[in-house]
C-alpha cells in the first residue's frame, strides 16, 4: 500500500497538481493524510503488529531523510526559492534532529533499553515537525507563491507523503516507548 501511495504522490509531483495547489489546500491534504494514517495505524491489526515488533532503529532511520534541511538552506540561499523564515529555522531543525537520530543509530545497542533518550530525541523531532509544517503554513497563508517551492517535486513529497510519515512515526515511537514502560 505505500508504494501505491508513494507512486501517486510522485504523480501528482510529475503532472504539476501539487503545483496548482493553493492555501489551504496542501494544508489539508497534508492533515488529511496524517489522520488517515493515525487511523490506519489504530485501526488495522497487521499493522499495528507490525509496528509494534519492528526494530526501533527503523523508526529512528526514517528520520535521517531530515537531512533535507540542507536543500530549504540552499534554496533560501542560492536564490530565495524559500523565504528565510521557513528555511533557516525549518532547515536547521531537521538537521539537527537528521544528526541525532544518526547518532542514536550509530551509538549501537537496543534502542528499546534507552526511553528517555529516544524518547527526548523523539519530543524534539516532533516538535521540529510541527513547528515546520505551523511554519509553512502560516507563510504560504500570507503569501502562498513563496512556498511553490514546496509544491513541485522533489519537495512536493514532504506535503503529499514523507511529513505525514514522520508525523505518524513520531507517534508510534511515543506509543512504543510508553508500551514497553507499560510491561
Amino acid at each position: 500500500m505505500g508504494l501505491v501511495w508513494l507512486a501517486a504522490a510522485i504523480g501528482l509531483g510529475v503532472t504539476g497538481r501539487t503545483a496548482s495547489w493553493r492555501p489551504p489546500t496542501p494544508q489539508l491534504v497534508l492533515a488529511g493524510l496524517t489522520v488517515l494514517l493515525l487511523a490506519a495505524v489504530v485501526t488495522r491489526p497487521r499493522l499495528r503488529h507490525w509496528l509494534a515488533t519492528l526494530d526501533l532503529r527503523w523508526l529512528v532511520a526514517v528520520h535521517l531523510t531530515r537531512f533535507v534541511g540542507f536543500y530549504f538552506l540552499l534554496l533560501y540561499y542560492r536564490d530565495g526559492a524559500l523565504p528565510r523564515a521557513f528555511a533557516v529555522p525549518g532547515g536547521w531543525g531537521d538537521i539537527v534532529v537528521a544528526i541525532l537520530a544518526l547518532g542514536l543509530l550509530m551509538a549501537g545497542g537496543e534502542l528499546q533499553a534507552r526511553p528517555r533518550l529516544v524518547g527526548a530525541w523523539n519530543a524534539l523531532g516532533l516538535l521540529d515537525i510541527l513547528f515546520v509544517v505551523a511554519t509553512a503554513s502560516r507563510l504560504a497563508l500570507a503569501d502562498p507563491d513563496s512556498m511553490n517551492a514546496l509544491l513541485r517535486l522533489p519537495l512536493s513529497l514532504l506535503v503529499t507523503f514523507l511529513v505525514p510519515i514522520i508525523i505518524v512515526d513520531h507517534v508510534v515511537v511515543f506509543w512504543r516507548i510508553v508500551r514497553r514502560a507499560r510491561t
